[in-house]
């Protein structure tokens, strides 16, 4: 484990101009004596290492020295096997072709002997982040957002709201987020930080004004409190329903995972778990009850189940006479 911290912070200070004991500290989470440590040894082994004292001062190697350690540890491997057959969402805003040719370059800079052992680690550990029955959500315009963000150009959006309703907005792209298989952009507004779902930005026009971005947004603290300050004011919608074991496992299916969901006590009688599941509105019920088919029923609510009623009964009728 020293072995690797030493090397880690060799890179670092290779990578940063100067960093201050506790800085190189923070990075590689341990204490600041055990960084002092770790600097003798490098010392020690021949490293260009020095420190200064004062508000400016700092730790930093030799100026125009460089290490030509390029080899990875073992855990570095297995990561890089695993990133390179993982593109996922990054093929969305056009970066799996880059991210591939980049990965492609770092295991040629590999020293000779790691080469076989990285396509020994690719042959024991793939990825597919991609779902078995559910198409990714369609976000044709995830190119041009992203140069604007990286351009902090503001952009005008032409956006569709849960119920369908659209409009327009005027706003600043600070950043886009994938989360599981759905993109969202984060954009500064009028009325401050707000979050927008990818597949409901009908248009992008990027405007030729650019904005300031707030010096001191953090995005990913951003996008945690966002999450959590989501789960807690989502809209509910709780169903029970009674399940066979095969409607049980195709529900699971389609909501993964399946938040929300309470087990209830089983029906010894008839085979079937009875169990509650938060769909969020009667909308997204229909929708992903009529997905599983068979083998459920709707216990509550009453409005519901009188609509599963009518639906199967105008089913019914429409295909009467037939075969």
């Amino acid at each position: 484990m020293r072995a690797d911290r030493l090397v880690s912070l060799m890179m670092l200070l290779q990578s940063r101009p100067k960093l201050t004991a506790g800085e190189l500290a923070r990075e590689l989470q341990v204490s600041a004596r055990t960084i002092h440590r770790d600097l003798d040894a490098l010392s020690a082994s021949g490293v260009p290492v020095y420190a200064t004292r004062g508000s400016e001062g700092g730790v930093a190697l030799l100026e125009g020295w460089k290490t030509q350690l390029t080899g990875l540890t073992r855990a570095e491997l297995h990561a890089l096997a695993a990133m390179s057959a993982a593109p996922g969402g990054l093929g969305d805003i056009g970066l799996s072709a880059p991210l591939r040719s980049g990965l492609v370059k770092l295991a040629a800079a590999l020293p000779a002997l790691q080469q076989p052992a990285l396509e020994y680690a690719r042959q024991r550990l793939h990825v597919d982040a991609s779902g078995w029955f559910a198409e990714r959500e369609s976000v044709p315009h995830l190119e041009d957002l992203r140069e604007a963000a990286w351009e902090n150009r503001r952009v005008s959006l032409s956006y569709r709201d849960f119920d369908g309703k659209r409009g327009r907005r005027q706003v600043e792209p600070y950043a886009l987020v994938l989360k599981a298989d759905r993109w969202y952009l984060v954009a500064g507004t009028e009325a401050g930080t707000r979050v927008y779902r990818g597949s409901r930005i009908d248009g992008v026009k990027v405007r030729a004004e650019t904005f300031e971005r707030p010096a001191r947004f953090d995005l990913p603290a951003f996008w945690k409190e966002w999450c959590a300050r989501f789960a807690e004011k989502r809209a509910q919608y709780e169903v029970t329903l009674r399940l066979t074991p095969e409607a049980e496992g195709l529900l699971r299916r389609i909501r993964p995972p399946v938040d929300g969901v309470r087990f209830d006590a089983g029906d010894a009688t008839h085979g079937r778990k009875t169990v509650t599941v938060d769909f969020e509105r009667e909308s997204i019920a229909m929708d992903q009850l009529c997905a599983v088919g068979q083998g459920f029923e709707v216990i509550e609510p009453r409005a519901l189940r009188v609509r599963f009623i009518a639906l199967a009964k105008a089913v019914l009728e429409t295909h009467q006479g037939e075969g």
